[in-house]
């Protein structure tokens, strides 16, 4: 997360957080989707259906921000730029020891200018692409 630069807001924070990642975090128990978003949000949104889509949705209306999202490239939920991430994440349990890997890899997506520099600058091992918006005719 050092890599990324600070957030100000983590819409979808663990209930017991094991790492402060925003200076405001929503748990589920606040309903993130029903607040207000400000700011650079980081987004790792629940990967069940539709709450993911109604997230990721509201991420791109918001405009700022990167979300962790699985590697699924056919998936609409695609914006200005794209990080593969090289290998798999780890998990970490509510208790801070290290957890399994999910079932496919992951991509970090950038949500407005700044934040597809911000993926293009970091450290984090991986691809990164630009895309590049087209007007439909």
């Amino acid at each position: 997360f050092e890599s990324l630069g600070p957030f100000d807001l983590d819409p979808c924070a663990p209930v017991k957080p094991l790492w402060k990642i925003a200076k405001v975090n929503y748990s589920k128990l606040d309903d993130g989707l029903s607040h207000e978003w400000h700011g650079r949000v980081w987004l790792n949104p629940p990967y069940s259906h539709p709450l993911i889509e109604r997230f990721v949705k509201k991420m791109a209306q918001h405009g700022n921000g990167i979300a962790l999202l699985f590697n699924r490239c056919d998936s609409k939920l695609f914006h200005d730029a794209i990080l593969f991430l090289r290998g798999r994440i780890r998990f970490y349990m509510p208790d801070g020891s290290q957890g399994g890997s999910p079932g496919c890899g992951s991509v970090l997506v950038a949500f407005g200018k700044d934040n597809a520099d911000t993926l293009e600058a970091c450290n984090i091992q991986g691809q990164f692409f630009r895309i590049t918006h087209s007007e439909r005719r």
